[in-house]
C-alpha cells in the first residue's frame, strides 16, 4: 500500500467538524490502497473536547505524537474564557474589551500565521527521520491552524516527495481574518505565506468551489473541491412532538438571524397554536448578543440551550427536529463557506431553512438536493409563508423531507475522490 503521511492539529478528543473530516478520511482510506499514518500534536490546546470520537479512531491507525508549546497557557493567566473564544476563531463583535482588543492584536500580529507557529521547526525536524525511515513519498497538511502548512512547505524544501495542501476553511480572506487587528506588515506576510504555500505545493484540497476559483487567482496548482460529509446513519423514525427548529454549532452576533426571530415572533402573535408548539433548539455556544435578540422579540419561552452536545447526540437532535437551521454571516467573504453540519442535515432528512448570503453556495446545495428553502437577511415575509406552511405539514404528521442526489457526500465517496486525487498524475 501506498504510505501517505497525513499532519494535522486538530484529532480526537477535539470536536467539531475539522476533527471529523480526517477521521473519516483515514478510516476508508485503506479501502483505496492508502496506509494512512497521522501526526498530531501529543498535548493540545483544543476549544472543544468530544471524548466519544476517541472510540473511531480506526485500531492499528499508526499515529505519531511530539509536543507542542502553544501560548494559550500565558494568556489562560489574563483570562481563561476570552483565550478559549478567541482559540476557536469565536471573536467578540460588539463592545469588546481593551484585553479583548489587546489579546486579538498580539495573537494577530506576533503570531503569523497562528498561536501554532512554534510546532512547526520541531515538526520538520521529527518529520525529517520518519520520512527517511518509512519512505513515504506524500504528504498532506490540513488546516486550520494554516501554521500547519508551514510544516509541509518546510519538508517539501528538504525532500523529493508530493505535497498535498488541504484547506478546510480559506486563510486570508476568511471572515475573522479582518478581526485580528493586523498592521499592514502584518497582513502583508499573511499574503506572502498564503501565495509561498498554495505555489509550493504540488496539489490543493478545499471544501468549496467558491475557494477554489479564489486560490485559481493566485496559483496554477491542481485544485479539487473535496467537500465534507456524512455516515450512513438512519435517520430516527420518532420526531419531537413540538414544532423544533434546531441550530447546531457556535451561534454568535455574525451568523444572529434576526430576520427568522422577527418572522417567528410575528407568527406567534398571530398564531396561538404556532406560539405553543414552537421550541427553538440550540446546540453548542450561544452568543449573548443572539440570547438578547430572543429576549427583545418575546421568544425566551420558546428557546432550549442544550449546550455543547457530543457528536452522537448532535446526530440524535438532528434526526428528532422537525426543521434544521443553516445560518451563515451576511458578508462576500462567507459565499464559500460551507459547514460540515450542512451535510448531517442532509442525511437526517429533515427539512433544512437556510439563511445567508446572496450567493451562499451551502444555501444553493439544500435548494438543489431539494433538502429545504435558501433565503437573505430581508425576506421575512417569505420566511413567514414557508414556515406556516411546514407548521401546518407538522400538525398533519405530514412535514417531509425529500432530499436527492446525497449520495455524492458519504464519507467513503468523497475519500474515493481524495485517493483518486492523490494517485492522480499531473502532465
Amino acid at each position: 500500500m501506498r504510505k501517505v503521511l497525513i499532519i494535522a492539529y486538530y484529532w480526537p478528543p477535539a470536536g467539531g467538524p475539522g476533527v471529523q473530516r480526517w477521521l473519516k478520511f483515514v478510516k476508508y482510506l485503506p479501502d483505496f490502497g492508502i496506509e494512512p499514518i497521522v501526526y498530531v500534536p501529543e498535548n493540545p490546546t483544543y476549544p472543544i473536547i468530544d471524548k466519544n470520537l476517541v472510540t473511531e479512531v480506526p485500531s492499528g491507525l499508526s499515529i505519531l505524537k511530539q509536543p507542542i508549546k502553544e501560548p494559550y497557557f500565558w494568556a489562560n493567566l489574563l483570562s481563561k474564557k476570552k483565550t478559549k473564544t478567541i482559540s476557536s476563531g469565536i471573536i467578540q463583535e460588539k463592545n469588546p474589551s481593551l484585553l479583548e482588543k489587546a489579546m486579538l492584536w498580539v495573537r494577530g500580529n506576533f503570531f503569523i500565521p497562528d498561536a501554532r507557529r512554534s510546532w512547526v521547526k520541531p515538526s520538520i525536524k521529527f518529520l525529517s527521520k520518519i520520512i527517511e525511515e518509512h519512505g513515504i513519498e506524500t504528504i498532506i497538511t490540513t488546516g486550520p491552524p494554516h501554521s500547519i502548512h508551514l510544516i509541509g512547505l518546510g519538508l517539501k524544501d528538504k525532500f523529493s516527495l508530493e505535497w498535498i495542501t488541504d484547506f478546510r476553511d480559506p486563510w486570508t480572506s476568511i471572515g475573522y481574518h479582518k478581526k485580528l487587528r493586523l498592521t499592514r506588515a502584518a497582513h502583508k506576510k499573511h499574503k506572502t505565506l498564503e501565495k509561498k504555500v498554495l505555489n509550493s505545493a504540488d496539489k490543493i484540497v478545499v471544501t468549496s468551489n467558491t475557494t477554489k476559483k479564489e486560490f485559481e487567482s493566485l496559483t496554477q496548482k491542481p485544485i479539487k473541491t473535496i467537500t465534507n460529509g456524512f455516515e450512513g446513519v438512519t435517520p430516527m423514525n420518532t420526531l419531537d412532538a413540538s414544532f423544533t427548529i434546531s441550530h447546531i454549532g457556535s451561534l454568535l452576533t455574525g451568523r444572529n438571524p434576526i430576520v427568522l426571530w422577527e418572522a417567528l415572533k410575528e407568527l406567534c402573535e398571530e398564531n396561538n397554536l404556532f406560539k405553543n408548539k414552537l421550541k427553538i433548539q440550540l446546540a453548542g455556544v450561544v452568543g449573548e448578543e443572539v440570547m438578547d435578540s430572543l429576549r427583545e422579540n418575546e421568544l425566551e419561552q420558546q428557546v432550549i440551550n442544550l449546550g455543547y452536545l457530543s457528536h452522537d447526540k448532535v446526530l440524535e437532535v438532528q434526526q428528532k427536529s422537525q426543521v434544521l437551521l443553516l445560518l451563515e454571516i451576511d458578508s462576500e467573504e462567507t459565499k464559500g463557506i460551507i459547514p460540515g453540519k450542512l451535510f448531517e442535515y442532509l442525511n437526517a432528512k429533515r427539512p433544512v431553512l437556510s439563511i445567508g448570503p446572496e450567493g451562499w453556495e451551502a444555501g444553493e446545495m439544500v435548494v438543489s438536493t431539494n433538502a429545504g428553502v435558501f433565503y437573505g437577511k430581508a425576506q421575512k415575509e417569505e420566511l413567514k409563508t414557508v414556515l406556516l406552511d411546514w407548521f401546518g405539514a407538522f400538525q398533519k404528521g405530514e412535514l417531509l423531507c425529500d432530499s436527492k442526489g446525497i449520495g455524492q457526500y458519504h464519507r467513503r465517496e468523497l475519500t474515493n475522490q481524495l485517493a483518486n486525487f492523490i494517485q492522480w498524475e499531473s502532465s
